[in-house]
C-alpha cells in the first residue's frame, strides 16, 4: 500500500517520506479500513517536529475516514463495508491514517453517516470531539456567556456551533476579519480581534461589566494572563484544551482563590471510555439533525503531505486541512 511516514524528528520537507510498504491485516477484534481521507491536525504536525519516536517508522495523523474491507475474529461479518471515521488511530500506536489503509481496534472506527462525505469524517476524532467534549464539561450552558478562544479554529469553530445549539451566548476571539465571518457564521454573536482589541476588557463590556460564565480555551499559557483582568466572573469557569508553551505556567492564584474560579484542562486522547461514548453520541445526534458546519479548507494528494504538514503549521486555512488517500 501507498503510505506516508517519518524516521525522525525534524521539518516535513526533511522527513516526511512516500513509499509502498506491507498492507496490514487486521487481528482478533480489529479492522481494516481502506481510507479514504485523512485528517491534518496541529498535534500531528508537533508530533512530527518533537515527540519522541515509539518505533522506528511513523505514519501520522490519528483522524481518518473510509471504509471497512477486512475484519479479523470476534468483529460482526456485517462491518464489511461499512463506512466509518477513526479516533486516536496513531496515539501511541506507530501507524495513523496516512496511507491507504490502516488496522485498529474495531471500537476506534466509528459509524459515518451517510450523507456525511469522508472529507468531513476526518475532522471527527480531534476538532468535533475536543469540541463536544469542553462544552460537556460545562454542563448547562443554556442562557449562559461563553469566551471561545479562537472561535475560527478547527476545534473552536465546533465548540461554537455546541454551544450556541445548547443556548450559550458566544462571545469569539479571532485574529482577522475572514475568521470574524467565519466565526458569525457558527453562531458567535459578538467576535473580538485580539490582535487590535482588548480581549478582557472587551469581555466585561459585553456582559455588563461581570466577566463571562466561561471560558474554552486552546492556549493556557496565553490566557491565563487574562485571569487576573476579569475575563471570567465569580465563579466561573475555564476548560482548557491546549496551550502554546508546554511549560510551566503561571497562574493570578488569589484572584482565582477569591473569586472562586474552576479551571479544568483536558486532552483529547485520553478521554474516559464514558466520556467518549457520550461525546461520540451526542455528535451522532448532532450528525442526524444536520446542525454543525464542517469547514474543510483544503485537500492534499498523499504524496503532497508535507505541503499539507507546511499549511497547518503556518495556519494557511481557516478550517480544516485534509489528505485524500482516494
Amino acid at each position: 500500500m501507498r503510505a506516508a511516514w517519518y524516521g525522525r524528528n525534524g521539518a516535513a520537507r526533511e522527513v516526511l517520506e512516500v513509499g509502498d510498504i506491507p498492507t496490514p491485516q487486521p487481528g482478533a477484534g480489529e479492522v481494516r479500513v481502506r481510507l479514504h481521507a485523512s485528517g491534518v491536525n496541529p498535534s500531528d504536525v508537533k508530533s512530527r517536529r518533537a515527540r519522541p519516536l515509539i518505533a522506528d517508522r511513523i505514519i501520522p495523523h490519528s483522524d481518518g475516514a473510509g471504509v471497512i474491507d477486512a475484519i479479523g475474529l470476534d468483529v460482526p461479518a456485517s462491518r464489511v463495508g461499512e463506512r466509518v471515521w477513526t479516533w486516536n488511530a496513531q496515539w501511541q500506536r506507530p501507524f495513523g491514517t496516512a496511507a491507504e489503509y490502516i488496522v485498529l481496534p474495531a471500537r476506534q472506527a466509528v459509524a459515518l453517516p451517510a450523507d456525511v462525505d469522508f472529507a468531513a469524517g476526518a475532522c471527527f476524532g480531534i476538532p468535533a470531539l475536543t469540541a463536544i467534549h469542553a462544552v460537556n464539561l460545562l454542563g448547562d450552558v443554556a442562557g449562559r456567556s461563553l469566551v471561545v478562544i479562537g472561535a475560527a479554529t478547527s476545534v473552536g469553530h465546533y465548540v461554537a456551533q455546541v454551544a450556541v445549539r445548547r443556548g450559550a451566548r458566544v462571545i469569539g476571539t479571532v485574529g482577522s476579519a475572514e475568521k470574524a465571518a467565519h466565526a458569525a457564521a457558527a453562531g458567535v454573536t459578538a467576535v473580538i480581534d485580539y490582535k487590535r482589541e482588548d480581549v478582557p476588557q472587551r469581555v466585561k463590556d459585553l456582559t455588563d461589566g461581570v466577566g463571562a460564565d466561561a471560558v474554552v480555551d486552546m492556549d493556557f499559557s496565553t490566557t491565563a494572563a487574562m485571569l487576573a483582568q476579569g475575563i471570567l466572573r465569580p465563579h466561573g469557569e475555564l476548560v482548557s484544551y491546549g496551550s502554546n508553551s508546554m511549560d510551566q505556567v503561571p497562574v493570578p492564584f488569589r484572584d482565582l482563590l477569591f473569586r472562586s474560579i474552576t479551571l479544568r484542562f483536558f486532552v483529547v486522547y485520553e478521554l474516559t471510555a464514558d466520556e467518549r461514548a457520550r461525546a461520540i453520541a451526542d455528535l451522532n445526534a448532532f450528525l442526524g439533525a444536520k446542525a454543525l458546519q464542517h469547514t474543510v479548507a483544503a485537500h492534499f494528494p498523499l504524496h503532497e503531505i508535507a505541503t499539507a504538514h507546511e499549511a497547518v503549521e503556518q495556519g494557511r486555512y481557516t478550517g480544516n486541512v485534509v489528505l485524500d488517500i482516494g
